[in-house]
């Protein structure tokens, strides 16, 4: 059953204990991920390994965010509740749920509109209804929304495209995996006066390549 249990009763807290064992120790987010079925955010077939600590295969050649990689990122942030947050990859809405319960709203952008339908209904069934959902080119942004008190991009890229770093305001926080997709430093940058300055390596990761635009191009 999507959003429940499985047949060998693993739930959320599951993923909770994977997540403190990675390290992350927010309470508002391990509450959150508790609050979060992943199993309403998996394809059918992978509805019984949800609770497993690993990205899972969807649509298009991408995968999900491993939990505790999601939860390492996004306590980088630092949200405090009140942030407009913009996500680049939506995939079917796990780590958006995550961000909506912590931040006040949420822009996802995701460059496949068959995965935005079904995200968009995967966060309906669990009442979060602070979240915008758009299909486009992830690299460009949404300058329309901007500008962001946090971004984050969960594609890989040598550096952080320029509309970007843009449409983060002043003191914002951004997390993206720099590398060439499949081995990448995942880098938290604050933007300044001066423009956009790297504070700290996060964690070594395997993404996605992002395409587009400002990214790789398919």
């Amino acid at each position: 059953m999507r959003g429940g249990r499985h047949d060998h009763g693993a739930s959320p807290d599951d993923l909770v204990r994977a997540v403190r064992e990675a390290g992350v120790r927010d309470p508002r987010l391990l509450e959150a991920i508790r609050a979060t079925p992943r199993a309403g955010f998996v394809p059918e077939d992978r509805v019984a390994a949800a609770y497993e600590d690993e990205p899972v295969s969807i649509a298009h050649g991408q995968v999900t965010t491993q939990p505790s990689l999601s939860a390492r990122v996004i306590e980088g942030l630092a949200l405090t509740g009140g942030e407009h947050v913009l996500e680049i990859g939506t995939g079917l809405g796990f780590q958006t749920a995550l961000l909506a319960r912590l931040a006040a709203d949420v822009v996802s952008i995701d460059r496949w509109p068959d995965l935005v339908r079904e995200a968009r209904s995967n966060l309906a069934r669990q009442g979060i209804g602070n979240v915008e959902l758009l299909t486009g080119d992830g690299s460009r942004g949404v300058p329309a929304r901007a500008p962001y008190d946090a971004i984050v991009v969960s594609a890989a890229f040598p550096e952080v495209p320029p509309p970007l770093a843009g449409q983060l305001r002043p003191g914002g926080r951004l997390i993206q995996p720099i590398g060439p997709g499949g081995h990448e430093e995942v880098v938290l940058f604050e933007r300044t006066a001066t423009g956009l300055e790297p504070r700290q390596v996060l964690t070594l990761a395997r993404y996605v390549r992002l395409y587009g635009e400002y990214g790789f191009h398919a």
